[in-house]
């Protein structure tokens, strides 16, 4: 067991004995000491004016022979570039307390080892300070922790803080000269220290008249910098303090430097000195300039607080550089297809130039490198302008930022890259190809189907060509278009993915053939129909626009085409690949009669036989796609690209009807494909999103009117089996869910939603709480005719419209004739290919106002929207074409306001999130809610102050609590009464082609 040691007693202090101090052969006296505040100075420098050890930097300096900075590396000592900034801070508050201050002249003599400082500007008192009895220059330049910067609840914009500014300077010299001249007290000062600060020379104090001015000469203590005097490397340092001053006093100030005026008058002129090019500018008042530039290494500051220069930054830096990262966020997103990048890589691209006056300035330490005093605290605020932020929108950085983000982005595609395996794992649904991957892949096709089904007919058709070079891969719908999508949403599209694996791409490779690939072909087999024709295109704007090269390589990319329509009489059969061309042989074959016509919507439709037949004949259905340069890949390219909009319209307006694809061809050149089949997707597209000036209603609602007057629906029934009786008169061919929309939609009659709805709402249809989307489900709804619908569409014009056909069935007419414009009454949204369409609401009443007048030839009236049920305002702003929705909302007192309406589509919903965003950041205090399904009823309270100041704030209440909306009459596309888009400038002008087309169809109602 080990033995327990005994310590020794401690002994008190008396038991010390003065030369036995713990073991050290040191007394209590020389442990414990006591040091006076200069003492404790020069023992403990780097607390006060940082290192006084030489240390090499990488810093900005003035370089005299190109007259510019530079940024190197220079060997310098903090501590000693500390004491010569202290006294030209010191100068340069002093042009702030004097308006009258001219002149600053800076002398550094290399040679002496000298420094000196001197400025006209009001004159240090030259008076005995009655409570200390030393004169005020001595106080303030030779007694520590003495100055005129004490008083925190003074506002102050000038440098100094804690009391030891100068007097640093001059206990770390060897000399230094106070001078100091006021004419108020007709004296000039003139004072020696010397040996840091221990030795004060009496003051000489003589008569003057002149003007008041202070200079301070000083010789600093080399040896405790251990420099032997001023080399090359400080005095770039201080040269380039000096143009700071210059650069960021105001322009009355003449700043010298050895005797020499120094050009520079502003601070965008100082910031030129840097180099760097296209910097903008922004001085929204005294108190902040800012520039900003472009950089290529990295985040990059020069930044001022009070002339001070905060080499490290700090919180006005971080708080402009975050309002403009934030800013360019949005900027760079929305140009760089909605994919945010992250604000990192946008300041790491930023050189921001600062130099800002904020009140009582704290800093992380003496020596003042980096500012501390938060935001709130900075005794005024900067808000981004929009003309810079305009200006930075149209320089160089978006794009570099950009460009950027684009090498990032394509360095992480290439990491989802394919390869040439022969055994490829892990891809559902995939059918490889035998020889796939192999040194045979280039003769090897890879089947792309339009779904399971399609894959299905496919299998069966291989049963004719074998498995060894052909493989099969369903689409589970429409591909990803890849042209306007964000990097994110491509590398997280498993879609995508698993064909760049089956094929074995790699992104950012330029082909010259085939080889290193699994395929050398990919083959689309998608239906015939619009859809269809979409999908190639998708598929097809896929590879063009990440591997254009191998679109020209021996037919790459091909199609697969099946029949549409087959048309067969006794032993004969006809066969069409697109329904013009179908119509164009039944109008020359008295419509068919006598033929059986079986219509092939989907490639599901084939047999199996049928599908071994299709592959037994290749040469007549598989057709590969040529690539003849630059107007093959600008015809892709405007097919799909969100920024050739206006070439799209042109593409469309261009369109001849009855246009088909010849498909009795081997090769099709790809502009014939975009033009001649995609062009019939994008006009359905346009048909099925746009509604007809006529009727009002877009294709599906009108299918939905059609079989309720076929059934003559006054009785209810549920949505759910409407949706199937309309399917199956009117010929729906999409999905059940969106049809089910499409009634619902019908039958709603909440703020915001119909004017006049055509079918009852019996059950939940949706409250203007959730804008509809609270409907209960199609199983548990039902609906009926309303009986203002045959009102509006009279039974009389039921036998003079134009019905279509479809799979030759009658379905529903071209469109519908109502007795007045329904376009206008429950107004229309959509988005097409090329076109969108906005109009709002109008009042039923105004409409047939209008009409009756026009009846009477007398001017008719001009509209604004209006809303059933809306309570609010709704006001035209100043002959434009735009309309101010004013929400209501009334102040009870001077903290609480009460809500009584929100704009025109504001939901209560969306509108109760958006309070609780006010709540958490601290503008209103709570808020409650007395709102029914039809009303809208927030009490919102505040605190008096933040009451105050939103009412005082530009846009007050309205903009604050978002209770104010537009609406604009810019967009109304519509379909005419021929079925060509068109631009109406305001519902006038719709209410006057429907008067025209009415009468006339009320004469047809007689012949």
């Amino acid at each position: 067991m080990e033995a327990t040691k005994k310590s020794k007693p401690r002994p008190t202090a008396d038991e010390l004995s003065s030369n036995d101090a713990s073991g050290g052969g040191l007394t209590v006296e020389q442990i414990y000491q006591k040091k006076t505040q200069l003492e404790h100075i020069l023992l403990r420098p780097d607390t006060y004016v940082g290192s006084i050890e030489p240390a090499e930097q990488t810093l900005w300096v003035y370089d005299d022979e190109n007259s510019k900075m530079v940024q190197k590396k220079v060997t310098i000592c903090p501590g000693l570039y500390k004491i010569f900034d202290e006294i030209i801070v010191n100068a340069c508050d002093n042009k702030q307390r004097d308006s009258t201050m001219d002149t600053l002249k800076v002398t550094i003599d290399s040679e002496k080892g000298e420094i000196s400082v001197w400025n006209n500007g009001n004159g240090i008192p030259v008076v005995m300070h009655k409570e200390h009895n030393v004169y005020v220059p001595e106080l303030i330049f030779g007694h520590l922790l003495t100055g005129s910067n004490f008083d925190d609840k003074k506002k102050k914009t000038t440098g100094g803080r804690n009391g030891y500014g100068a007097k640093l300077a001059n206990i770390f010299s060897k000399e230094f000269v106070v001078e100091t001249a006021s004419r108020e007290q007709g004296k000039r000062y003139r004072q020696v220290f010397s040996d840091n600060m221990s030795v004060k020379g009496a003051p000489k104090i003589t008569s003057w008249s002149k003007k008041d001015f202070t200079c301070i000469t000083f010789t600093p203590d080399f040896k405790r910098f251990q420099m032997t005097g001023l080399d090359d490397d400080i005095v770039a340092l201080f040269k380039k303090r000096v143009y700071d001053i210059a650069g960021v006093t105001d322009k009355s100030l003449n700043v010298y430097l050895n005797e020499e005026k120094i050009a520079v008058k502003s601070f965008s002129q100082y910031v030129a000195l840097y180099g760097t090019a296209d910097v903008i500018f922004d001085k929204p008042d005294e108190r902040w300039q800012v520039g900003l530039g472009l950089s290529d290494d990295g985040f990059q500051q020069v930044s001022f607080v009070n002339g001070i220069c905060t080499t490290k930054g700090g919180q006005h830096v971080n708080y402009l550089a975050d309002q403009i990262t934030t800013k360019l966020i949005a900027v760079v997103k929305k140009r760089n297809k909605g994919e945010a990048v992250k604000p990192a890589y946008i300041k790491n691209h930023l050189c921001l130039y600062v130099s800002a006056l904020i009140d009582n300035p704290a800093f992380d330490s003496q020596t003042k490198e980096t500012l501390t005093t938060r935001p709130p605290s900075f005794g005024s605020t900067y808000t981004l302008s929009e003309k810079f932020m305009k200006a930075v929108e149209k320089s160089g950085l978006v794009e570099n930022i950009l460009s950027f983000a684009k090498l990032k982005q394509t360095a992480e595609l290439k990491k989802t890259s394919g390869t040439k395996s022969v055994k490829l794992t892990g891809i559902s649904k995939l059918d490889d190809a035998n020889f796939a991957g192999s040194a045979k892949g280039k003769d090897c096709t890879l089947i792309l189907t339009e779904g399971d089904s399609a894959k299905a007919l496919a299998m069966s058709g291989l049963a004719v060509v074998g498995r060894d070079y052909y493989g099969v891969f369903p689409l589970k719908g429409k591909l990803l278009n890849v042209r306007e999508a964000s990097h994110s949403v491509i590398v997280k599209n498993e879609e995508i993915q698993n064909i760049v694996k089956i094929l074995g791409l790699k992104y950012g490779t330029t082909y010259d053939s085939t080889k290193s690939l699994r395929y050398g072909h990919l083959m689309i087999m998608a239906d015939q129909d619009h859809d269809g024709s979409h999908i190639k295109g998708l598929v097809i704007n896929f590879i063009h626009h990440f591997w254009p090269s191998l679109m020209g390589l021996d037919n790459f990319v091909q199609e697969f085409i099946t029949p549409i329509v087959k048309a067969t009489k006794g032993n004969r059969s006809e066969v069409f690949y697109t329904i013009p061309e179908y119509e164009a042989w039944r109008g020359q074959m008295n419509n068919a009669k006598g033929w059986y016509i079986k219509y092939y919507k989907g490639l599901g439709t084939s047999k199996p036989e049928e599908a071994r037949e299709y592959f037994s004949d290749l040469n007549t259905h598989q057709i590969g796609f040529t690539y003849n340069g630059e107007p093959d890949g600008d015809a892709i390219d405007m097919a799909f690209s969100k920024k050739r909009v206006e070439d799209r319209k042109e593409w469309l307006r261009a369109f001849v009807p009855g246009t088909f694809v010849d498909y009795a061809v081997q090769d099709m050149p790809y502009t014939e494909f975009v033009n001649k089949e995609l062009i019939l997707f994008s006009m359905a597209d346009n048909i099925r999103s746009i509604p007809s000036m006529v009727d009002g209603f877009k294709p599906s609602q009108r299918k939905v009117l059609f079989s309720c007057f076929k059934r003559n629906l006054k009785k209810e029934i549920k949505v759910a089996q409407l949706s199937g009786y309309i399917s199956e008169h009117s010929a729906y061919h999409h999905g059940e869910v969106n049809l089910h929309g499409t009634i619902i939609g019908m039958a709603q009659n909440f703020v915001g939603s119909n004017n006049i709805n055509l079918l009852a709402p019996n059950g939940q249809f949706g409250t203007r709480l959730m804008g509809g989307k609270d409907a209960a489900s199609a199983r548990y709804v039902f609906t009926n005719l309303e009986y203002i619908t045959r009102l509006v569409f009279n039974p009389l014009d039921d036998a003079i419209l134009n019905y279509l056909e479809d799979e030759g069935q009658s379905i529903e007419p071209q469109w519908y004739m109502p007795i007045i414009p329904m376009s206008l009454v429950n107004g229309s949204d959509g988005i097409g290919t090329g076109w969108s369409c906005g109009i709002p609401n109008y009042n039923p009443l105004d409409v047939i106002e209008n009409l009756r007048r026009r009846i009477q030839a007398e001017p008719m009236n001009s509209m604004v929207p209006f809303y059933r049920g809306f309570k609010g305002d709704i006001v035209q702003k100043g002959g434009t074409d735009n309309f101010l929705v004013q929400g209501k909302f009334e102040v009870i007192d001077d903290s609480t306001i009460v809500i009584s309406e929100l704009p025109v589509k504001t939901w209560t919903q969306s509108y109760k999130q958006y309070l609780e965003t006010l709540l958490e950041a601290n503008t209103i205090k709570d808020f409650k809610e007395n709102h029914t399904d039809t009303t809208v009823l927030f009490t919102v309270i505040l605190s008096p102050e933040s009451l105050a100041a939103i009412q005082n704030a530009p846009g007050g209440i309205p903009k604050k609590f978002k209770l104010e909306s537009s609406l604009a009459i810019s967009n109304m596309h519509l379909f005419d009464s021929n079925g060509q888009i068109k631009h109406y400038s305001s519902p006038l002008d719709i209410i006057e082609e429907f008067y025209g087309l009415r009468l006339e169809h009320y004469g047809f109602r007689k012949a």
